[in-house]
């Protein structure tokens, strides 16, 4: 279940406080001079054994009650709620918040099972309760009402709750919603961001995340949300030590809160770091002031504020704006010859005048993406007139596109200037660092949210991977007990999947290691092949730079010796001989990916070499990649500027790194049973990448397929073949985010008709927003099938057809929508792409499909007449007619 009843929880007609009482300084005191106290207007009834609370006469039991409750607050002990919620549930009620604490895991799940049956959602145990001030409900122990708003808050931890309860209060924040989760027998933060994102006096969803307990259901819930609004996250635990089952490099750097970060960012999420940050994330974002970039621009009456904020900016991975040479002459005409630089001091005496003639000049540059504006009192300047001089700039700029972000310093001076700018939704700050890190938000919103609109491919299209050689190589692994590759099976099975390998081969002597010499040739690299040593090089497992087959043998001998020594238990294969790669100016990189516990597989690039785990220059993403994602995650490493060239260095190959990342995202999205791996080092330069050791952990998945998976990668599986009438064939297939052109191809070739029928209004184009947000989708909860096939004019792939379903968080009903091309019309294209999809919703699970259709539209009935569905008329709107029908939902496919 995700947001089904959660409306009884949020908006109740009537409300049952079980275990409310009179007794002083307990929590069912507290919760009920709360909920009678704070403005709700419908009847509250109180379940005791006391003849009375706060006035109002008391049930002795649930059956008692003159009216079935939506909503009750459970404050007993612990052993009596499950029976208490069973009672409930037969009574008809549909949402409880258990504010009980004490639950062992049998009694939570007791509860669970107890209100499954009767579909009742149940918030906690363990929790504070909920608060929505806009309907005078506080249903909570919390200390204070909040003020009404229009910011959500999710918590697990109760004390967060009030905590930020009051500091907001306190600064005169309010709230549309408080809610504290407790421990999450039924209603988690997948179900909170559904209910959320649809609730239009919500404008932006704050989370406290101690935990979650569903990756691919928070995962796609929050991408939906993010689209949406802003959605601000606290994480706790940033200090976790690394994973202490992890053998590899990859598997000890990828400790818990960096994978929380990357699913985050993948998410469309920011992530803060304490309240104030909290808050000013959410002034920030709430303006709605869009950005493209990371180039601040600086305009300020006190040199050393602007050098204070330009060290924080630089210091934090923000950049200085260089003014366009028009900026420069407009500043030195307005301000003086010599003062068109950035940070742009306008002096310590500057009338307001000059702030007004400095900002609308920066407000016109293309080169930056925002203006902070910053003022220090002084003596014989007025701050509030400065103030209203950017306020009234920014009105008359209104149509430009740079954010303005304001800092005036000072206490009793600048108390006007900020409610001057808060009364306009201007954003400022108490100082110059805090607003820098608030332009930072929005550089990272804009970068979060561009990765939230990547739906990436399954299958990069360069490379046609053997999976038959791998699972050759895994199977035979796992059959005989063992959880890793050797070295030479991972390079293998690297090669398969089109990754470079130097040439490997394996020998069981020192004569055959002298023979694969002779074979390679010079120079070579010896390593000792053991299924029990993890890095040979710790324990004298590998020699360089070898040159002829003799060393090659003595070296062989003399590193058995050490070997055994060194690990006399170790079981000793025999060796791997390989070329020695020698390309001078080459990188070493690491490329890698280790299981996590709640969010699968994680994919890890970086620096490599012997000396990783010290250099930790490194940065973490979800699979599955495309190469706009592989980019942003080699964009977040350190090294990342040196690969791009500098000096005589030349570049590196960045597509051949990035496809190199979307081929091991493939590897891993193909085979489950890799568990764990390392490409380290991975030689990258000019000409490309070579892979010099690989290492492979394998066992039996805990889930099958895709499922294991935080994000549901391309469903390729939904890929066929279709014939219209007059013998043509296309293929169908999922959409990508790449469709996005042929989509504006196909509404180009419509009828300006056939374009009103499908939208309801005339329309001669789309826009990108519509576009990408018909390509970019959650496979998880929607699905979009297009037929494409060859252009007859140009060769050309063009798309014929698009379909597609959307459907609500409980999986039970989806919205369809088709469109076809006017040529095409009378081919039965819009029809087999109608059973296709339908085909698609019942394999899922959904019960109902349902769409509108303009009464006019008779083409479109039709169909939906031939297909089974059943036509309803829509008395609020008499041109437009409801047609659904019902499904014989099946498991749900992955």
């Amino acid at each position: 279940m995700t947001v089904r009843n959660l409306d009884r929880l949020f908006k109740p007609a009537s409300i049952a406080l079980i275990g409310a009482t009179r007794k002083p300084n307990t929590i069912g005191a507290v919760v009920a001079r709360n909920l009678f106290n704070a403005g709700f207007d419908g009847p509250i009834m109180p379940v005791t054994g006391e003849r009375a609370v706060e006035g109002v006469l008391t049930y002795k039991s649930v059956d008692d009650l003159p009216v079935t409750p939506d909503l009750a607050v459970i404050c007993t002990p612990a052993a009596t709620v499950p029976a208490t919620v069973d009672a409930l549930g037969k009574r008809g009620t549909k949402a409880a918040i258990v504010i009980s604490s004490g639950f062992s895991k049998e009694q939570t799940q007791t509860l669970r099972e107890a209100a499954k049956p009767h579909l009742m959602r149940v918030l906690g145990p363990n929790s504070l309760g909920i608060m929505v001030p806009g309907r005078g409900l506080n249903a909570s122990f919390g200390h204070v009402t909040p003020k009404k708003g229009d910011v959500a808050l999710v918590a697990q931890s109760s004390m967060v709750v009030t905590s930020i309860a009051d500091w907001a209060t306190a600064r005169g924040i309010g709230f549309s919603h408080l809610i504290s989760m407790g421990d999450k027998a039924d209603v988690d933060f997948g179900d909170l961001l559904d209910y959320l994102a649809g609730d239009a006096n919500v404008r932006a969803i704050l989370l406290y995340i101690e935990s979650i307990s569903d990756a691919r259901k928070f995962m796609s819930a929050a991408r939906s949300a993010a689209r949406q609004k802003p959605v601000i996250v606290i994480k706790s635990g940033r200090t976790d030590e690394a994973l202490e089952a992890s053998t590899s490099h990859t598997g000890a750097l990828a400790v818990s809160d960096a994978v929380y970060d990357a699913a985050f960012r993948r998410a469309g999420i920011l992530r803060v770091s304490g309240l104030d940050e909290l808050f000013d994330a959410v002034g920030t974002l709430g303006t709605g002031s869009p950005i493209t970039g990371d180039r601040l621009a600086i305009l300020t009456n006190g040199g050393g504020m602007g050098v204070m904020a330009t060290d924080s900016l630089i210091l934090s991975g923000g950049r200085l704006a260089q003014f366009a040479p028009e900026t420069m002459d407009a500043l030195e005409k307005a301000l003086g010859a010599g003062s068109a630089r950035n940070p742009l001091r306008i002096g310590g005496d500057a009338p307001p005048k000059r702030y007004a003639d400095a900002l609308h000049a920066l407000m016109a540059d293309p080169n930056n993406d925002a203006v902070l504006v910053l003022n220090c009192p002084t003596a014989v300047t007025d701050g509030l007139a400065a103030a209203q001089a950017v306020v009234d700039t920014m009105i008359a700029n209104k149509t430009r596109k740079h954010p303005v972000l304001t800092s005036w310093l000072g206490d009793n001076t600048a108390a006007e200037a900020r409610k001057l700018f808060a009364a306009n939704r201007v954003p400022t700050y108490d100082t110059p660092s805090h607003a820098v890190r608030a332009f930072l938000h929005l550089v990272e919103y804009r970068r979060n949210q561009e990765l939230l609109m990547e739906t990436p491919p399954s299958v990069p299209e360069d490379f046609q991977p053997d999976g038959i050689t791998v699972r050759k190589i895994i199977s035979r692994a796992i059959a005989e007990k063992r959880d890793w590759l050797s070295e030479y099976e991972a390079k293998r099975v690297l090669a398969a999947y089109g990754v470079p390998v130097v040439d490997t081969r394996r020998a069981d002597t020192p004569e055959e290691a002298a023979h694969c010499a002779e074979m390679i040739g010079g120079p070579l690299a010896l390593k000792i092949l053991s299924p029990d040593i993890t890095h040979k090089s710790d324990v004298g497992g590998v020699a360089l730079h070898l040159t002829e087959p003799a060393e090659v043998k003595a070296e062989a001998e003399a590193m058995l010796a050490r070997v055994r020594e060194a690990v006399p238990d170790a079981r000793i294969e025999g060796f791997t001989v390989q070329e020695m790669a020698v390309r001078a100016d080459a990188y070493e990189l690491i490329v890698g990916m280790t299981e996590n516990e709640l969010f699968g597989p994680v994919l890890l690039f970086g620096e490599g070499g012997i000396g990783v785990e010290v250099v930790e220059d490194y940065a973490l993403a979800l699979p599955p990649l495309n190469m706009k994602l592989a980019t942003e995650l080699m964009g977040r490493t350190r090294i990342w500027r040196q690969l791009q060239g500098y000096r005589s260095r030349a570049a590196v190959d960045l597509e051949a790194v990035a496809l190199t990342l979307n081929k091991i995202s493939q590897l891993i999205v193909d085979f489950p049973e890799v568990a764990e791996l390392d490409v380290n080092p991975l030689l990258a330069d000019a000409e490309g990448v070579l892979a010099l050791d690989a290492r492979i952990k394998v066992g039996v998945p805990a889930l099958p397929g895709a499922k294991r998976l935080a994000i549901r990668p391309y469903p390729k599986g939904l890929e066929d073949r279709i014939t219209i009438k007059d013998g043509r064939q296309f293929l169908v297939r999922p959409i990508l985010p790449e469709d996005e052109p042929l989509v504006h191809h196909m509404v180009a070739n419509q009828t300006q008709e056939d374009l009103r029928l499908r939208f309801f209004a005339p329309l001669k184009r789309l826009s990108h927003q519509a576009a990408a947000r018909l390509t970019q989708m959650d496979y998880d909860r929607e699905m979009g099938l297009v037929a494409v096939g060859p252009d007859p004019e140009t060769g050309e792939t063009i798309m014929y057809g698009v379909v597609r379903i959307t459907a609500d968080p409980d999986n039970l009903r989806a919205e369809y929508a088709v469109m076809v091309r006017s040529d095409m019309k009378g081919q039965g294209l819009g029809y087999q792409l109608m059973n296709k999809i339908l085909d698609y919703a019942r394999s899922r699970g959904i019960k109902e499909v349902y769409g509108e259709v303009l009464r006019e539209n008779t083409s479109m009935l039709g169909m939906c007449r031939a297909l089974g569905f059943i036509r309803k008329e829509n008395l609020d709107e008499p041109g437009v007619v409801e047609v659904r029908i019902e499904l014989g939902g099946g498991l749900a496919a992955e």
